[in-house]
């Protein structure tokens, strides 16, 4: 009589679960940021991120449709590190003062501008803006247009402007330019030159905000209608050309 040979249950702990999708996207996003921080999106294959993920090479496909596809939420992504929308928002929730509320953002800018272990997102989105790419109008869309609409909001507060008005959009531009020029110039730059910027977050953040104030200041005063000269009363009038 012949034996069925019984086949063995496979043991609880090496048998190989369903990943969630999810959560593999989500994984290989971390993944290729850091692979996108250290090579760029030249160099950068999706042979090495999905070796490094630990992940099938079809899964960049599968998730993302191709690597320019990966590359744009990671883009994002990056984008959300440096700080979210949702994040902006909680962080002026309960303040009612316009000029303090720009000055907490700022604050933050700077003190992450600052921030000398930068996260791949900051390292990823520095890349794009010196390089850009194929997916810049997806992050403009996606990520940078909400909060631009959000700091408009803050500076036309400041400024006594409705947020259309150009003089408010400039005034964006030049609140947050020095935040950008901080964090594009190499740490290794002011660390020699100016090293003052590095050592006193604080106090750069106080006196940058003296800076945009200052001039924000004086661009709403320049929109204001000059007042008219009074005239002098008629009969004065009359009494003078006597």
């Amino acid at each position: 009589m012949a034996v069925t040979a019984r086949k063995k249950s496979p043991t609880p702990g090496r048998r190989a679960q369903r990943p969630d999708g999810d959560a593999t996207r989500q994984h290989l996003i971390e993944t290729a940021g850091k692979v996108f921080a250290e090579r760029g999106l030249a160099e950068a294959t999706s042979k090495e991120i999905c070796e490094r993920a630990g992940v099938p090479l079809a899964s960049v496909n599968y998730h993302f449709g191709s690597r320019d596809g990966l590359y744009e939420a990671v883009l994002i992504a990056a984008h959300q590190q440096l700080i979210g929308l949702e994040d902006l928002m909680a962080m002026v929730e309960h303040i009612d003062d316009p000029e303090t509320k720009l000055r907490t953002v700022l604050t933050h800018f700077v003190r992450f501008a600052t921030n000398a272990n930068a996260s791949w997102g900051f390292r990823v989105v520095l890349r794009e803006i010196m390089t850009p790419s194929a997916a810049m109008p997806a992050l403009i869309e996606k990520a940078v247009r909400p909060k631009s609409q959000f700091m408009r909001g803050l500076v036309s507060a400041v400024m006594g402007l409705p947020p259309e008005h150009p003089s408010a959009q400039r005034g964006v531009v030049f609140a947050l330019l020095p935040c950008l020029a901080i964090m594009i110039i190499p740490k290794e730059i002011p660390a020699k030159l100016l090293p003052a910027i590095g050592k006193d977050s604080e106090g750069l953040a106080e006196e940058l905000m003296c800076y945009v104030m200052a001039g924000l200041a004086a661009m709403a005063a320049a929109q204001k209608p000059a007042a008219k000269p009074s005239r002098p009363p008629a009969r004065a009038a009359r009494r003078e050309k006597a």
